[in-house]
């Protein structure tokens, strides 16, 4: 094998071309597409950093060694895949700094497991101003500081990776953050695992386009996971958020004026989506929006969440201006007041922080289930009543709404006793003057202790809905478009996504006709365990111990159809044309690995897609 490779040799990385826009649905995960490059080897039990190749047969010792073999700081006019060999990758063989690879979608840096091996396991990483890096099946574990930190990157994707702070994070001995990201554009999660942090398992600061999808994260004593600062345009999707301190999700919270970028110097978020998302065991709020814009919440499928307070909340960010005059970076502050973002100059004294309101937060067609025996301590919903002290200086609206545009329609909550406190009161937002959101419209538009959702088996995370239960018949809410034409005008930020149309389903399953509320459509798994089957309304998949995968049909094909078969990236890797009259189709899939494929029927009536497990 020679150096010069293309990436085809590693193409079980990669996925076919085609342009990623942020916030859209389609195309669900990030596409590499197919570019070339130069392969390095590490092997850190019997390779040789003095290797002039580092090939397969004469591979590089340390990951160090590898880094330093791709130009520094210029444009790269070649790509590279550095593959990792197993063995131990002591702090001392890494880079002390990874920064300034300047890669391109036709020219990036992947790392990455070799192929065939089980994730390798590295130290923390501290990444500055790279572009088009691609980290793939590794571990990176740590006890301090952020576990992975990146600043001033540009595309970057973590996909299969795993995440871990260590130590007892309960008395705060462990890392402050799992995974730091700031000033940051075009940052894509796949398929992660991140926990174990004393604030937050992920935290966004001033990140800008991009998604999380298909993730697990947890064991956080703050959020879970937040997204502040200006971060914009952002879909959240299909993750298990869990085990969090203050709350599982939250759009916004607080920042220093100093940390943010330009145009993003209004709003705390902007334009985000999150939605399939299962969210369980959070001691505060599952869902909650501090100072966020155009803010989507809907079909989350949330469960054991609030018993220190509350289910959702919508709430100000804030904003202050952080350190003592003369320090670094300080002067933003006032440039971005002039520019006309939302702050202040003073010295924070803990009270003098700009409140940030919330425009334009859907909450719709979720399901809160808190089973017998466990509720949120206070009430369902913390909804702030207007603030009027932001100052006139700090270019911020005075007074501030928390409830300005908030919709929360075709919920379906069962929390506590039927008498369980709304949460409103004179002080709270969503007034009777609110013809949004008051106690009459949340009532009427909503299922609030007046059905229990009835899940296959929540014990086992299995938040399917039972195939008799009362939700199946309930409708989904309509869900309107954002209307635009209200953002901030200086600076104007460029508009995200307006449509709020959900698709599919935590699984992919196309959400085709009358849909419940929650993650999981009524094209999903109903009454069969996932791992013994997969069912739609039209057809039913199962993946044999024989390597074929057998797909059985609820009627007989009327009109010429195909099923199609996706890996978990996206990659097609098998398709069949079906006769008119067919009753079933076997697909043989040898050798696949475990997990999940996706099974597509595309029909007269219309496209199906369902998971499919595969266990080896």
């Amino acid at each position: 094998m020679t150096l010069r490779q293309t990436f085809c040799t590693i193409s079980f990385l990669l996925l076919a071309v085609a342009t990623v826009v942020s916030q859209q649905m389609e195309p669900r995960s990030y596409q590499i597409g197919t570019p070339e490059l130069d392969t390095l080897w590490v092997d850190p039990a019997n390779g040789n950093d003095g290797s002039l190749k580092g090939s397969p047969a004469q591979p590089l010792r340390t990951l160090r060694e590898a880094w330093s073999r791709i130009p520094n700081a210029m444009p790269l006019t070649r790509g590279f895949a550095i593959m990792l060999l197993p063995g131990q990758y002591p702090e001392e063989t890494l880079p002390t700094y990874w920064e300034s690879r300047q890669g391109s979608a036709q020219h990036p840096v992947v790392i990455s497991t070799a192929p065939g091996y089980p994730p390798v396991t590295l130290p923390n990483m501290n990444v500055y101003d790279c572009r088009y890096l691609y980290l793939m099946d590794i571990a990176i574990t740590g006890g301090g500081g952020d576990v992975l930190h990146f600043e001033a990157c540009d595309h970057l994707l973590l996909r299969g990776v795993k995440i871990i702070g260590t130590g007892n994070i309960r008395d705060y001995q462990g890392p402050q953050e799992g995974l730091k990201i700031n000033q940051s554009h075009h940052i894509y999660l796949e398929s992660c695992d991140i926990s174990g942090a004393t604030d937050n398992a992920v935290d966004f600061v001033g990140v800008q386009h991009g998604h999380i999808i298909d993730s697990k994260i947890h064991r956080a004593n703050d959020w879970c996971i937040y997204l502040k600062g200006g971060s914009a345009y952002f879909r959240l999707e299909s993750n298990e958020i869990y085990d969090g301190g203050t709350g599982g999700f939250t759009a916004g919270q607080g920042t220093g004026f100093q940390f943010m970028t330009q145009p993003w110097i209004h709003y705390e978020a902007y334009d985000l989506k999150v939605i399939n998302n299962i969210i369980h065991n959070t001691e505060g709020a599952a869902l909650g929006v501090q100072g966020g814009y155009n803010i989507l919440m809907a079909y989350n499928t949330c469960y054991r969440v609030g018993s220190r307070s509350h289910l959702f909340e919508a709430v100000f960010g804030g904003r202050s201006c952080d350190g003592q005059p003369g320090d670094n970076g300080r002067g933003n502050c006032a440039e971005y007041l002039a520019a006309g973002g939302w702050g202040t100059t003073v010295v924070d004294d803990g009270n003098n922080y700009i409140r940030i309101p919330n425009r334009n937060v859907y909450l719709f067609n979720n399901i809160f289930y808190n089973p017998p025996g466990f509720q949120s301590q206070y009430q369902h919903f913390t909804i702030f009543g207007p603030f009027a002290g932001n100052p006139a200086e700090s270019n911020a609206p005075n007074p501030a709404l928390a409830d300005d545009g908030l919709q929360i329609r075709g919920n379906v909550i069962w929390n506590g006793p039927p008498e369980h406190s709304l949460g409103l009161g004179d002080e709270s937002g969503c007034q009777n003057s609110n013809p949004n959101c008051n106690q009459a419209q949340l009532l009427a538009q909503n299922s609030i202790n007046t059905l229990k959702p009835d899940f296959i088996d929540p014990a086992s995370l299995n938040f399917r809905l039972a195939a008799a239960s009362a939700v199946r018949g309930v409708a989904a809410y309509p869900i309107p478009d954002f209307s635009g034409g209200d953002r901030p005008a200086r600076p104007e930020s460029p508009p995200g996504n307006f449509s709020n149309t959900v698709p599919r389903d935590a699984t992919g399953a196309m959400r085709i006709g009358p849909q419940p509320p929650g993650a999981f459509g009524n094209t999903a798994t109903s009454s069969t365990p996932e791992h013994r089957a997969a069912t739609s309304l039209q057809f039913r998949a199962r993946y044999g111990p024989d390597g074929f995968l057998l797909v059985d049909f609820a009627e007989a094909v009327t009109a010429p159809a195909s099923i199609a078969i996706s890996d978990a990236a996206g990659n097609r890797i098998a398709h069949r044309i079906l006769e008119v009259g067919s009753r079933s189709a076997t697909l043989p899939l040898a050798n696949l690995p475990s997990g999940k494929i996706f099974c597509t029927v595309t029909m007269k009536s219309g496209t199906t897609t369902i998971p499919v497990l595969v266990i080896r």
